[in-house]
């Protein structure tokens, strides 16, 4: 009962700027990494940035300079500034996050969510 929901996506000009948002719910005990990825049409999906429980960042070459992964624990929440936006950004963008749920013992899962689409004008 642990739902992941993207939310931001939009059309936007090439150069501008897009805030996506992913919000946990159901029953979360504690979110560990979590990663943003994205699929365009025809192509598979891949890794944009992740973040650690901690807030250790990493990001794809490709966006390094352009986006800030970042994430709010207690509202158990994670977002992506996109900067500068470029017509190949265009994709579905898919938030992911290791979720631990507790009954009696602990249970950690990797969980997705259904995807919010970007899309960059030229």
């Amino acid at each position: 009962q642990v739902q992941l929901v993207e939310s931001g996506g939009g059309l936007v000009q090439a150069g501008g700027s897009l805030r996506l948002s992913c919000a946990a719910s159901g029953s979360v005990f504690n979110i560990g990494a979590m990663a943003w990825y994205r699929q365009a049409p025809g192509k598979r999906r891949e890794q944009v940035a992740s973040i650690t429980a901690r807030g250790s960042t990493n990001y794809a070459d490709f966006v390094k300079g352009r986006f800030t992964i970042s994430r709010d624990n207690a509202n158990s929440s994670m977002y992506l500034q996109m900067n500068t936006l470029k017509p190949e950004d265009t994709a579905v963008y898919y938030c992911n996050a290791d979720i631990t749920t507790r009954r009696g013992a602990y249970y950690s899962y990797n969980y997705w969510g259904r995807g919010t689409q970007v899309t960059v004008s030229s």
